[in-house]
């Protein structure tokens, strides 16, 4: 996926902070075959090309960011909508994790909480935490914010692949994604706040969560 500089807002009104800019490389691997007496030989998975491969392990470390994110946030402000949203992420993760492992691919996401091979990941996730840790309210603006950047994402990564299997995953991801950010919104909005998307298109960004 290309260079991008994540812009997140540091209050609702007009002040912003730049967050480090994210870049990938690609990265990619082999696949072992499983074989046993008496059972059926699974067909082997298909080789990923290099932005395929690099784009789901990408994909993996955005979603463990997203749930590291919400679980910390929530640790400070006990948000239902946090710890909801924290146990989607986890199955999120777990989903393409399978496809990690069925295209034989190296993880590469660390086991501990707030911890990212990725330094531009783990950069990004100490500057979200720390903006929503400003107050509850702006827990909820970054919420939005991961939401708005994983539909993006998502998009993306679907069209970048030819494999049937991760289109259909990106697509579950990518529908949980919407819902989660109609949640965030829907929470803003209780408190006669909004969301202005900083990444999927205004027009996309309605049909979501509603004018």
């Amino acid at each position: 996926m290309n260079i991008r500089s994540l812009i997140l807002p540091a209050t609702l009104a007009l002040c912003t902070c730049a967050l480090p800019a994210m870049a990938r490389g690609p990265q990619g691997g082999g696949q072992g075959v499983g074989q046993g007496v008496g059972q059926a030989i699974p067909a082997p998975a298909a080789v990923l090309s290099a932005e395929e491969a690099d784009t789901l392990l990408w994909m993996r470390e955005e979603e463990k960011l997203a749930h590291d994110v919400y679980l910390r946030l929530d640790e400070a402000w006990s948000l239902v909508v946090l710890e909801r949203i924290a146990i989607s992420e986890q199955r999120h993760f777990d989903a393409l994790g399978g496809k990690i492992e069925r295209y034989g691919l190296t993880d590469p996401a660390l086991p501990d909480v707030g911890a990212f091979s990725n330094l531009e990941l783990q950069a990004l996730y100490e500057e979200l935490v720390t903006s929503g840790l400003e107050s509850s309210t702006q827990a909820l603006v970054i919420g939005a914010t991961i939401e708005d950047l994983d539909i993006l994402d998502l998009q993306q990564a679907i069209d970048e692949t030819v494999q049937p299997d991760l289109q259909r995953t990106y697509g579950h991801l990518l529908e949980g994604s919407k819902h989660h950010l109609r949640a965030f919104v829907g929470a803003l909005r209780a408190l006669g706040l909004d969301y202005e998307p900083q990444f999927i298109d205004p027009l996309f960004f309605d049909a979501i969560v509603g004018i």
